[in-house]
């Protein structure tokens, strides 16, 4: 069901709202927002809300004018906040004044993919799959990097001491209209998954946001800091987050391994926007984080994974972490596997062992560090086609 400008109104005077926030992504995939009160609602749909868009990285102070418009399909109750003078959340487009889209605002960038992908007969569906840590805070409130607890994967209580906080963590973005589907303890000590039931690519890619943020508030208020970092702790297991997408062709065709063939041929470049830190690079290649470009039936140390299903064909994509933009990641995919089908390529041979430490040269290997990936990404066509080359001059 899609909400109205109106809809949005009426809920605002309703339910006691007192706060809107107007969130957004900067181009790193960081939620920022804005809050504004009731009285100011309508002009934001009509006339947008300004901000200073050089403090946030989106260009030079000379020229930093730019305007949120809110997205009335995006209402969103914050259930942790008071009951009486509630808060909402509406994610916003971001433009120019005189009304143009922003070229770096990748929920834009996605909502073109998307687009992309119609226009060529094709949808997608995603959902997610989010690893992070719990860590304790020190007697000042300070980040520490000593995990909630030691136990391992799909430990139970009392050993796992991240369950009452993973229960509160999927009532809360249940309540906030999301779908989680399975959470239990990872590998890693302190280490947890929540993973998502597919939805079309934009409102996945914004629940992953939701997700990120609730579950960095709850954790918070318990506490403890969730760390989505992909390698906090260097001898332990890496957190991914891993991408499962699903293909629908209008025709009928099946476009899936020419798609999933796409997405394999570009993923080297595109593994600046995947893999966005340099401890990005310190998990691939090792504890099921893949490092090589190869595809596999049930196999977890391949980039793309084909899992045993009875629910449809998928395929998992298990190398991008959780410090990236999740608008950004969607969108590429979607771009090469549509690229892939266009050009009906073909799937290389199947990974059917191990994937670490194979031999093989250049082009069968992930970047090895930021700067390789950034540099790649660069000098590739397939980006420079789809992506402003701001994302990576900055």
């Amino acid at each position: 069901m899609k909400n109205s400008v109106n809809d949005v109104m009426d809920f605002v005077k309703e339910e006691d709202v007192k706060f809107i926030r107007l969130a957004f992504c900067d181009a790193e995939g960081k939620i920022r927002n804005a809050s504004i009160m009731p009285g100011e609602l309508e002009n934001a749909f009509k006339n947008g809300v300004s901000f200073d868009a050089s403090a946030v990285g989106f260009g030079k102070v000379e020229n930093s004018d730019l305007f949120l418009f809110p997205d009335p399909d995006t209402l969103t109750l914050l259930p942790w906040r008071p009951s009486h003078g509630r808060v909402i959340r509406l994610f916003c487009d971001i433009k120019y004044p005189d009304g143009t889209p922003f070229e770096l605002d990748s929920r834009n960038v996605l909502k073109n993919a998307v687009a992309y992908a119609a226009r060529n007969g094709i949808t997608c569906n995603f959902g997610t799959e989010f690893e992070f840590y719990l860590f304790k805070l020190d007697e000042n409130g300070e980040k520490t990097r000593i995990p909630c607890d030691n136990a391992g994967y799909m430990d139970v209580a009392p050993d796992d001491k991240g369950e009452n906080i993973r229960r509160e963590i999927c009532l809360t973005i249940e309540e906030m209209g999301l779908s989680p589907e399975c959470s239990h303890h990872e590998e890693g000590p302190g280490q947890n998954e929540i993973d998502f039931k597919y939805s079309d690519a934009l409102s996945s890619a914004d629940h992953a946001v939701i997700f990120r943020n609730a579950t960095e508030t709850i954790s918070y208020k318990n506490g403890l800091w969730a760390s989505f970092d992909p390698k906090p702790l260097p001898d332990k297991s890496g957190s991914g987050m891993h991408v499962n997408v699903s293909v629908i062709s209008e025709k009928g065709e099946d476009v899936f391994d020419s798609f999933v063939a796409g997405v394999l041929k570009e993923v080297k470049n595109m593994t600046y926007f995947l893999n966005k830190t340099e401890q990005s690079y310190l998990r691939l290649g090792e504890m099921k984080a893949p490092g090589s470009v190869c595809w596999g039936n049930s196999n977890r140390s391949a980039l793309i994974r084909i899992p045993a299903s009875k629910t449809g064909k998928r395929f998992e994509m298990r190398s991008p972490d959780g410090k990236a933009n999740v608008y950004l990641v969607y969108a590429l995919i979607i771009y090469a596997g549509v690229e892939g089908v266009k050009n009906k390529l073909k799937l290389p041979a199947e990974q059917k062992e191990n994937a670490f430490g194979i031999a093989g040269g250049d082009s069968e290997l992930l970047p090895d560090s930021l700067n390789a990936a950034r540099e790649l990404a660069a000098n590739s066509k397939f980006i420079g086609k789809f992506l402003d080359e701001k994302f990576i001059t900055g």
